[in-house]
């Protein structure tokens, strides 16, 4: 039994509490009965265990994988620990953070923690992360070290579980992970959009912010959407490690569950639209029918007029409906072809011409053919022009596109909006009746049929509203 704390094993060990020594030998610390259990059930080697109390399951588990093994008396392992009362048994292990290119090309959920400084609120997390089956947490350089011997406590062992990358900067993660087709939800207690009313059955990266002041400015305005968690009673707010809990949890229930609640917004939203066009069909027709000898020739290819126009209008709203319900099933199926998008925007124009008031469609550039799927590719450009129709008040409206690189680009922009970026990306989460003006499903639709292709549907603010879809067209399907 070892009984100085002078011995050379026992003073290197202890000096591994301090970050310094911790990276010049990369290795940590790990205290506890659990945490010790995990590691040495996990790939790495262990290189040393210490107890001061009988614990034959781990010391056979240790020597078995080659690690060095020493009885010490209770004052040395008091020496060792960083509790009050220490379980008696501790471990020496190697590092196990991973390059930030060695998360997975697909990952569903990633967690990025931004000067998170609290070791026991960081330690919390990347075990709430690996509850919920996450597949990586990031800690950026601004944040606690992951091998701090609190943040490892806390951890419970799931530091020995899922891939943790550490000492990156926050704006080179979130291209990483948006490279890899995350949405990056951006935690904030003022966020745009509620926690239970976004779609997270999408591969999601969730970035948290310091205990304190939450996420800066600059890398909120990195994310694809502010998100809160919606307080009931008269807390101000949670606690980083509760709420990220909370986020974790209900990403958890959603990929599990199906997205039931995104889906039943997207049928009350569908039946609040529905009911416009199906309401103006009777007006125009209850008119007809009773004042027709009354009506001038004018006034009647006025009302047939609105009555194409309606039924256009419900069609769309129909279809985008249907390919909701698609989507939340997991079913949505792609049938390309070799399309002419002059072709297709001339499609969309006929019908925006149908309403005098419509401002004008215009397609600048010259023709371009690409692969994709024509009736999906149509409903996105129906989704945009109607969003610019509503959300900017400038002008006519642009739409461009080009192929390059392997990758149909499509824009739709009209100059003039009071939206702000969060507003914008909000935009294309289902929203129920009564949540303001436009489409409610037109934009959650066009996103979907993008993903579906492998792509992106984006808006951005600059002078007006821009709205960007990008798939791969080849001449093969996409899978």
């Amino acid at each position: 039994m070892i009984t100085s704390i002078k011995n050379p094993k026992v003073a290197a060990a202890a000096r591994l509490k301090k970050r310094a020594f911790r990276e010049r030998e990369r290795r940590f610390l790990v205290e506890g009965v659990q945490g010790v259990t995990e590691a040495l059930r996990s790939a790495l080697p262990p290189l040393a265990l210490f107890t001061s109390v009988e614990a034959p399951d781990l010391v056979g588990a240790a020597q078995a994988r080659g690690a060095d093994v020493h009885r010490v008396s209770e004052e040395v392992m008091s020496r060792l620990t960083s509790t009050v009362t220490p379980q008696g048994v501790l471990a020496v292990e190697p590092f196990v953070d991973v390059e930030l290119d060695r998360i997975e090309a697909s990952p569903a959920c990633v967690v990025v923690l931004q000067a998170v400084r609290d070791p026991g609120n960081a330690g919390t997390v990347l075990r709430s992360a690996d509850a919920a089956g996450a597949d990586a947490v990031v800690f950026t350089s601004s944040s606690v070290d992951v091998y701090n011997p609190k943040t490892v406590r806390a951890s419970a062992g799931s530091l020995f579980h899922l891939p943790v990358v550490r000492g990156v900067q926050t704006h080179e993660a979130v291209e990483a992970l948006r490279a890899r087709g995350c949405r990056i939800l951006a935690m904030d207690a003022r966020g745009q959009a509620d926690l239970y009313q976004i779609d997270l059955t999408e591969p999601t990266a969730f970035l948290f912010g310091n205990e304190a002041w939450g996420l800066p400015s600059d890398v909120t305005a990195t994310a694809d959407a502010t998100v809160r968690v919606p307080i009931q009673g008269g807390a101000e707010s949670l606690n980083l490690a509760a709420a990220a809990s909370v986020c974790l949890f209900e990403w958890a229930r959603q990929r599990r569950q199906g997205t039931s609640s995104t889906l039943a917004t997207v049928i009350a939203a569908a039946a609040h639209d529905i009911r416009s066009p199906l309401t103006a069909m009777k007006g125009f027709g209850y008119a007809l029918s009773r004042r027709w000898s009354d009506m001038t020739d004018e006034q009647r290819v006025v009302m047939l007029q609105g009555i194409v126009y309606d039924t256009d209008r419900l069609n769309v709203i129909v279809r985008q409906l249907v390919d909701a319900a698609r989507m939340s099933a997991g079913g949505l199926e792609l049938f390309p072809e070799r399309v002419s998008l002059r072709e297709l925007v001339g499609r969309v124009q006929e019908r925006a011409s149908r309403d005098p008031e419509h401002p004008p469609v215009l397609w600048e550039g010259s023709d371009v053919e690409a692969f994709v799927d024509p009736e999906r590719l149509q409903l996105v450009l129906e989704a945009f022009v109607e969003a610019e129709v509503w959300w900017a008040h400038d002008g006519p409206i642009r739409l461009r596109g080009q192929v390059r690189d392997g990758r149909l680009v499509l824009e739709a922009f009209r100059a003039g909006t009071e939206l702000t970026a969060d507003r914008a990306a909000a935009l294309f989460e289902p929203r129920a009746p009564g949540t303001g003006s436009g489409s409610k499903i037109g934009l959650y639709v066009a996103r979907g049929i993008a993903r579906a292709h492998g792509g992106t549907a984006a808006v951005e603010v600059e002078g007006g509203l821009r709205f960007r879809y990008e798939v791969p067209t080849d001449d093969a399907p996409a899978v």
